[in-house]
């Protein structure tokens, strides 16, 4: 199965979790947008961006949302599976 690596450009955004992918994997919104990560894979997984944000481990189900004041490019990243990546870009 081949996975496509997509982009959105929106206000406030969803990533989808599912099949160990974030979907979007990579996201532009403009300074100030808050971003939800809504987990929907059956086992739990958690989202870092080094030094900036942090989740608990996410359920199925689970949800975690960050609001982006700053503009900027921010990495992040499953602390529970560290290959799934995105980013995100602040305008």
């Amino acid at each position: 199965m081949a996975f496509q690596m997509t982009s959105a450009h929106c206000e406030d955004a969803t990533v989808t979790i599912d099949n160990f992918t974030f979907e979007p994997a990579r996201l532009t919104v403009k300074a100030g947008s808050t971003v939800t990560w809504k987990n929907r894979d059956d086992i739990p997984h958690a989202i870092v961006s080094a030094g900036k944000f942090k989740s608990k481990a996410l359920d199925t189900d689970d949800s975690y949302s960050f609001t982006f004041t700053t503009a900027g490019d921010y990495t992040y990243f499953c602390s529970l599976h560290p290959h799934m990546t995105g980013t995100i870009t602040v305008e």
